[in-house]
């Protein structure tokens, strides 16, 4: 049976659509944009997007390095760059949007993340007319290929096309650079109550890789795996990189200094990484690869 307060939401989600001018057309017979977005399909705009409702902190990242910050009017929590992000009207959280608000402000485009929204929302969203473009690049020509379509449904594309260039060419360096390294093994820890990493088919997992690292969790079947400190303990990485609750806290790599005889512990190779820098598919990617290089060029340097 339907609930009746489902209903309801949805009857003055429909009505407030409807009085703010939201009208359900279909768009792809009068289109003049259109990107294929991450789910494989078409997204076809009648003009470029003026107003852009960005649903994950990754998401707005990506807005605003195609050049379209400034059609940016909806962002959710944790939307904290670039710095200017932070003064667009927030729509809840990437779980759980506020739908109400997000209708009145009127986007002509949503971009939605295809693992980290609601996909019972996202489908409330797109049958009150907003078109959704899903986006969630999964290797290092996905971050430009993403910003490259954006670019192309803001009408940005000479400010976007410059981006993902510069993104393209810094990864395609630092391949060149770190393709002989001399392999490492190495711990990425993602979270840390309850203890998880990432297999080698994650965007962290290919960071790595490409700076010579060996993960010592790649092979796992998750994308991003729940562990135990004895299955750390028995892998015995050389070198341990952390992110953490927040841009400076350390405190998850103190955790190990209680395991002297872990090879990484033994010579100080517990390195901190800015989650935002890593965990983020975004241009910042870059920075945060170059750092991973860097640090286990110190561990490499160790032996």
């Amino acid at each position: 049976m339907t609930n009746p307060c489902h209903t309801a939401i949805g009857y003055g989600l429909l009505g407030t659509a409807l009085a703010l001018g939201l009208v359900l057309l279909p768009q792809a017979a009068r289109a003049e944009v259109c990107a294929i977005d991450d789910r494989d399909r078409e997204v076809c705009l009648s003009a470029p997007a003026e107003r852009i409702a960005a649903l994950s902190p990754g998401a707005t990242e990506l807005v605003y390095a195609a050049g379209a910050g400034e059609k940016v009017v909806a962002v959710v929590a944790y939307s904290d760059y670039p710095p200017e992000a932070q003064a667009v009207t927030s729509v809840g959280s990437h779980t759980r949007m506020d739908l109400e608000t997000l209708v009145s402000l009127r986007p002509d485009l949503v971009i939605g993340w295809v693992t980290g929204n609601p996909p019972e929302q996202l489908e409330t969203i797109e049958a009150l007319g907003m078109p959704v473009f899903y986006i969630e690049p999964r290797d290092f020509e996905g971050v430009s290929h993403a910003i490259e379509r954006l670019a192309r449904l803001a009408d940005t594309r000479e400010a976007g096309e410059r981006v993902a260039a510069e993104f393209r060419d810094g990864m395609a360096a630092l391949a060149e650079r770190y393709a002989e390294a001399e392999p490492i093994s190495v711990f990425y820890q993602v979270w840390d109550e309850p203890l998880m990493t990432i297999n080698d088919n994650h965007l962290i997992g290919k960071v790595l890789t490409l700076c010579g690292g060996v993960n010592v969790f790649g092979e796992l079947s998750r994308l991003v795996p729940r562990i135990d400190d004895e299955s750390v303990l028995a892998a015995d990485p050389e070198a341990i990189l952390a992110g953490g609750m927040g841009e400076e806290n350390r405190g998850w790599l103190t955790h190990w200094e209680q395991y002297p005889s872990l090879t990484a512990v033994e010579h100080d190779n517990l390195y901190f990484v800015p989650p935002s820098l890593i965990q983020r598919p975004t241009p910042r990617l870059l920075e945060g690869s170059r750092l991973f290089c860097e640090q286990l060029d110190r561990a490499r340097g160790k032996r």
